[in-house]
């Protein structure tokens, strides 16, 4: 599923404070930068959440009904108020740790070494395609 949410964004001294009403999230970011990434994270989480428990998502609030004094932490600072953009099928895919069996030829040599080494090959397998592709473990 992909949306588009509303955020509330209100900067404090600290940090920048979020609230996604439309899914009753609160969380902060250290910065403007962080506290976009977070709120998109707790979205994504949330959404998926819902979906595994097959609930009913709540649509996203029409923007001009929206007003940054009725933000919970609008006395706290200055608020803004922003979109967010989500991919719950894309966060799925992101967080799912499931082990995917492969097929893999290695000349019998090869094979042959890495038993007498006690080489695990599928973790060497994983670490090479890793930085091969420039992508960390979650």
């Amino acid at each position: 599923m992909k949306a588009v949410y509303p955020v509330y964004f209100t900067m404090t001294d600290a940090v920048v404070l979020v609230e996604v009403p439309d899914l009753e999230i609160l969380t902060e970011g250290k910065d403007m930068n962080n506290a976009i990434d977070m709120a998109r994270d707790a979205i994504e989480l949330k959404c998926v959440s819902l979906e595994d428990a097959k609930l009913e998502i709540p649509q996203p609030s029409d923007f001009a009904s929206l007003d940054v004094e009725n933000g919970t932490f609008s006395s706290d600072g200055k608020t803004v108020i922003s979109y967010v953009d989500i991919d719950s099928s894309e966060y799925r895919r992101k967080i799912d740790t499931k082990t995917v069996r492969r097929n893999v030829a290695l000349p019998s040599w090869l094979n042959y070494e890495a038993d007498k080494a006690g080489v695990n090959v599928s973790r060497i397998l994983q670490e090479a395609l890793m930085a091969t592709l420039g992508v960390h473990r979650n």
